[in-house]
């Protein structure tokens, strides 16, 4: 068993995390979260050699489906042979301080779990739904060669979007039926998305959902954001989903801080 030296000796842990060992991942990964020695773990990672995976965030209210939905996606992506990350931002307990784990349950599964990494990171509110130190996870999630890595926010509000400078692509999961809920996402939040997925879209009302969203957004001029349907429960609009998501990512970072200048175009 290590010693309690060897699990903070930032260099070992480092070292191991090239070699692809999830233990050391699991334990830079806590050191990043509670904020031990941030300063010599980022000097650490600095010069590493390793690649630029996208990393995608999904986004949005609370009960919208992002769990169930990021799931579908990990599974997609690892059945592909991908090495997927996962860093689910979990409301933080109020009893012991550590993230509830609903989130690691619904995502978790499938025959290609062992390509799939997921860590649940306690969220306190107030942090426009992403975990502290959320860049130096990120870090650290990079070093160890993940080909893709998605973040799960905390259900979030209109003003939460913090999650903008740190994702490459940035997709925002709404449902049917939001009612006064959709008129209060659209004061921010929706114009920070680089995808819009309208969720459950089983459920009634999902046409008028896309069509106040096309409305909402619309212009005649600008990048394209695509409007996909999905439904988990019927296994509906995943793969175009993937398949736009796959568009989008390989040209991150195309956000336009105008959004009177973007273009949606409904799937």
């Amino acid at each position: 068993m290590p010693s309690d030296t060897q699990r903070t000796d930032i260099p070992t842990l480092v070292r191991q995390l090239q070699q692809g060992n999830r233990a050391a991942l699991s334990r830079l990964l806590t050191l990043a979260t509670a904020g031990n020695q941030p300063a010599a773990l980022a000097a650490a990672l600095k010069n590493l050699p390793h690649g630029s995976p996208p990393v995608i965030a999904l986004t949005g209210s609370g009960g919208v489906g992002k769990s169930s939905l990021l799931g579908a996606l990990a599974t997609h992506f690892a059945e592909r042979g991908e090495r997927v990350g996962v860093l689910a931002c979990d409301p933080e307990s109020p009893l012991t301080g550590g993230a509830l784990l609903g989130d690691r349950c619904r995502i978790a599964g499938g025959s290609a779990s062992e390509r799939v990494f997921i860590r649940s990171l306690a969220t306190v509110s107030g942090q426009q739904g992403l975990a502290q130190n959320i860049e130096l996870l990120l870090d650290v999630m990079k070093a160890f060669g993940f080909d893709r890595i998605f973040i799960e926010t905390v259900g979030v509000g209109q003003g939460d979007i913090a999650v903008r400078s740190v994702a490459d692509v940035v997709v925002l999961v709404l449902q049917p039926q939001t009612g006064d809920e959709l008129q209060w996402e659209k004061a921010g939040i929706l114009e920070i998305a680089d995808i819009v997925v309208i969720n459950k879209s089983d459920l009634t009302g999902s046409e008028q959902t896309v069509a106040e969203v096309t409305q909402q957004l619309h212009a005649t001029a600008g990048p394209v954001i695509p409007v996909v349907k999905t439904s988990v429960a019927r296994n509906e609009g995943l793969e175009e989903f993937c398949r736009v998501l796959e568009s989008v990512s390989v040209s991150p970072n195309r956000f336009c801080k105008n959004a009177a200048s973007r273009k949606i175009v409904s799937k």
